[in-house]
């Protein structure tokens, strides 16, 4: 008897911390997956749009792979790139996430300018929204927001 009532709650116990970390299938607090963005001026014109695949590694890093321009401009439009990112969640036991997030992109050219694309921003839930700045060589300067996407 004693032992059915401990591993009876045993189960519970475990079905509870399941929950709580989200092991009930909830993708909220989840930065990995797939997602677009699209970056405006400050005027509100779309500067930059891109897609890419979050992968959280060790820590608050990410992998970036996957990594597509769908509207680049000038300042990217036929140079590779390189990603860096990373971020910081934070929630409760509801599912509501909030965190940091931040996100560089640069050209690899083989010349002593590079544009370097830099985004700051929050986490939530399946949204991630903040500033981007933009420094580098000819007409490779601007500024504005950004509204990151996760499609799944």
């Amino acid at each position: 008897m004693r032992k059915s009532i401990a591993i009876t709650i045993l189960a519970l116990a475990l079905g509870l911390t399941l929950a709580a970390c989200g092991g009930g299938g909830s993708s909220s607090g989840n930065i990995n997956g797939t997602w677009a963005a699209t970056l405006t001026d400050t005027d509100g014109s779309t500067a930059y749009a891109f897609t890419t695949t979050f992968t959280q590694t060790t820590g608050s890093s990410l992998t970036i792979t996957n990594f597509t321009f769908s509207s680049a401009g000038p300042c990217f439009a036929s140079q590779p790139t390189s990603q860096t990112g990373s971020f910081t969640l934070s929630g409760n036991f509801s599912g509501n996430v909030t965190g940091s997030f931040a996100m560089t992109i640069s050209t690899l050219f083989p010349g002593p300018i590079n544009n370097v694309l830099t985004l700051q921003g929050t986490v939530s839930g399946g949204t991630i929204s903040g500033t981007w700045s933009l420094t580098g060589g000819a007409g490779c300067t601007g500024n504005g927001n950004f509204t990151i996407r996760s499609n799944g």
